[in-house]
């Protein structure tokens, strides 16, 4: 049901059946389906009929009919309401949504499962990612099941954890010293250089498609309505980006209406861009000079999809958090403590955010929250 790809700056439209990578405008290119297509193909009453993993929306992802999606069961995470955390805080209707489910452990399955699929669909022969450990080992692992190399570029302080998972998927592992900005810097250059396919957060287009299917999960999850806010670690920011336009699609089929949740970013004191660009009133982020957290998820210092994120948040009437290293290390031990989801640092902003949340008055005791445990620990 894939027409076509647009530039999320531009507008301009380009070939869907050809691998892409950014708009000549230097935007990131996003996935146009035929909606009204595809809402008479897949019903909402008839969703239980089908597979329970992401592939079950297939008329609105990247998948041509007759193609086998390339799948290692990821998606179809569970959303728990929250047993500890919640009631603590005086919030009745706080869930988690548990991404640790997923194969490799973490949210980026979903994504590396769509574009991976795609571009080996597209004719791609290698692929390249640069990472700071979760999306590395996710890669690696659908390559793996695609049977084609990949070429994954760490930053020299990621976990060894990381990069050991993503060797043993068979990826060539390259650690650069630096940050993640000097690590994509690497591998386009490796890219170029190979002919490998660059699958870097929103250089192409469809890692997003994955991300997109959490939002198509929350509705269902909720009986066709939209949580009232969600909390977000944000590094890249592709989630938040695909929720929207699932958001955007489901209202367009006439699964929902125009009501949308706040979208709450969160991310690490010594790294927000994001925090401080929304709080500026800036367009665009401003890339962090001296990035630090431990938690490897949110050591983002500069994301190329910035201003879809800044959009996202105002149109939403959300906003963006930092919290500190010692906050977001106690989230992630009170959600393992006391929820039973082995979570990575970054869930633990989410959970750090909501008091100051609660005081601004961005979040009220009745308001039906989400927060995402987008990894587990590593």
């Amino acid at each position: 049901m894939i027409t076509h790809l647009a530039c999320s700056r531009c507008g301009a439209e380009h070939d869907a059946r050809r691998l892409q990578s950014l708009c000549p405008c230097g935007g990131p290119l996003l996935a146009r389906y035929d909606l009204l297509a595809a809402a008479r193909r897949l019903r909402r009453d008839r969703l239980e009929d089908g597979r329970r993993d992401l592939w079950r929306w297939r008329e609105v992802l990247p998948v041509e009919d007759g193609e086998e999606p390339l799948s290692l069961g990821e998606g179809g995470t569970p959303l728990t309401p929250s047993r500890a955390i919640g009631p603590a805080l005086g919030l009745a209707r706080l869930s988690f949504k548990d991404e640790t489910r997923n194969p490799t452990g973490s949210f980026k399955a979903r994504g590396l499962a769509v574009a991976v699929h795609r571009a080996r669909a597209l004719g791609a022969r290698k692929l390249a990612i640069p990472t700071m450990g979760n999306a590395g080992v996710a890669a690696s692992a659908y390559a793996e099941l695609a049977g084609l190399p990949c070429i994954v570029a760490m930053p020299d302080g990621v976990p060894p954890a990381a990069a050991a998972a993503a060797r043993a998927h068979g990826a060539q592992v390259e650690l650069v010293p630096g940050t993640l900005g000097d690590a994509g810097a690497w591998i386009r250059q490796r890219a170029l250089a190979e002919k490998a396919f660059d699958l870097s957060t929103l250089r192409e287009p469809y890692r997003v498609e994955g991300k997109k299917t959490m939002g198509y999960e929350l509705a269902e999850a909720f009986g066709w309505e939209l949580p009232d806010v969600i909390v977000y670690p944000t590094g890249g920011g592709t989630g938040l980006v695909g929720m929207w336009k699932a958001f955007d699609e489901m209202e367009a089929m006439g699964w929902i209406g125009p009501t949308r949740p706040r979208m709450v970013a969160v991310q690490a004191e010594e790294c927000a861009p994001i925090v401080r660009a929304f709080e500026s009133g800036g367009a665009s982020a401003e890339p962090v000079k001296d990035p630090r957290t431990e938690a490897a998820g949110l050591l983002v210092p500069a994301a190329i999809g910035d201003f879809l994120m800044l959009q996202i948040l105002r149109a939403s009437g959300g906003t963006a958090v930092a919290v500190g290293e010692a906050a977001l290390r106690d989230g992630a031990a009170r959600i393992a403590r006391d929820e039973g989801i082995p979570a990575g640092l970054e869930a633990g902003a989410g959970v750090a955010a909501l008091p100051a949340l609660l005081t601004a008055g961005l979040v009220t005791p009745d308001d039906r929250v989400v927060c995402f445990v987008t990894g587990a620990a590593r």
